[in-house]
């Protein structure tokens, strides 16, 4: 099996082991490929591996030999999957495999705006407790997160994850779903995304990116949520009107706001979150843990494995 892996740096920057694919078969390394060297690298390929690197119809149909490719990520909207479903083309991804991390990134965030730990950290090692006539010091407000209200947009592996979290906090849990035919989880009350936007004092996303929620929050939606209330994003960019939630920011219509993602990955200059009020931006790092990089590849090698086998999974095409 001739397996090419496109972007193998970002799931693997040489602190983790490859060899569970090279037991299914000869495997070549890049650690980055523009798309125009896409179809030269992988002519050959009967299996590619992509994280971020783009398969569109017209590069698909250019690769004969291709039968199988694995995303090694949960989003898969890099690939155009009804192209390589008509080509006959297997596309799997990876459920599941961060939840606890991105979990774990959601209320880092969190907390960092709550209470400002970087920051008050930053204002010791700059002399201002010692300056401090009192014992104890804060510039900032601490926000206290028991009796809050968090809501969820999404209820998957990730939001129940966040729910679970945030129950310990001593918080309310209210979501909104695309499928309400099953019950929530346990202490998690379900609403419309108008009621979540209206109650809410964190709102925190993740839901999946499709034309119905490219755009979810912008000027309309973040101008019914509370003006003290934070917003939380780490599941896709484009679900976000950058320039509204910025313009929401800057003029006191909403508390704060904690990114791990944007729309232009990495941001383009200018974009008018990087000097945004209360915004605190992370470089899509909410997945990227050790443990989950180790599941990643590890569930990724497995989806190849089965399709060699016969019993593909977690196929998306």
């Amino acid at each position: 099996m001739n397996i090419v892996m496109l972007d193998a740096f970002t799931a693997n920057p040489s602190d983790l082991s490859w060899a569970a694919f090279e037991a299914l078969g000869t495997v070549t390394y890049h650690d980055r490929t523009p798309p125009a060297e896409i179809v030269e690298r992988a002519k050959d390929a009967e299996v590619i591996i992509t994280n971020k690197c783009p398969l569109s119809r017209q590069t698909l149909a250019a690769l004969p030999k291709l039968r199988y490719v694995g995303v090694i990520a949960t989003g898969f909207n890099i690939v155009d999957v009804a192209a390589a479903k008509e080509l006959g083309i297997t596309v799997t991804n990876v459920p599941g495999y961060s939840s606890a991390s991105v979990a774990q990134a959601v209320f880092s965030l969190l907390l960092e705006l709550t209470n400002r730990t970087g920051h008050h950290a930053n204002r010791v090692s700059e002399g201002a407790w010692a300056a401090c006539p009192d014992f104890s010091f804060w510039d900032y407000p601490i926000v206290e997160l028991q009796g809050l209200t968090l809501g969820l947009v999404g209820l998957g592996d990730i939001g129940q994850s966040v729910s679970r979290i945030a129950r310990a906090f001593g918080m309310n849990v209210i979501a909104t779903r695309r499928n309400t035919s099953t019950q929530p989880p346990a202490g998690v009350t379900l609403m419309p995304l108008a009621e979540v936007l209206s109650q809410s004092d964190v709102l925190s996303l993740h839901c999946p990116l499709t034309d119905d929620t490219r755009l979810l929050i912008n000027a309309e939606s973040l101008a019914k949520m509370k003006s003290s209330a934070y917003l939380i994003n780490t599941a896709r960019g484009p679900l976000v009107d950058e320039p509204a939630l910025a313009d929401a920011l800057n003029n006191g219509r909403l508390s704060g706001a904690g990114l791990d993602v944007l729309t232009v990955e990495p941001p383009a200059p200018g974009n008018p979150l990087s000097s945004a009020k209360n915004c605190l931006i992370t470089p899509h790092v909410a997945w990227a843990s050790r443990a989950a990089r180790t599941r990643l590849i590890a569930m990724c090698a497995e989806n190849v494995k089965q399709w060699i086998g016969g019993n593909a999974r977690n196929v998306v095409s």
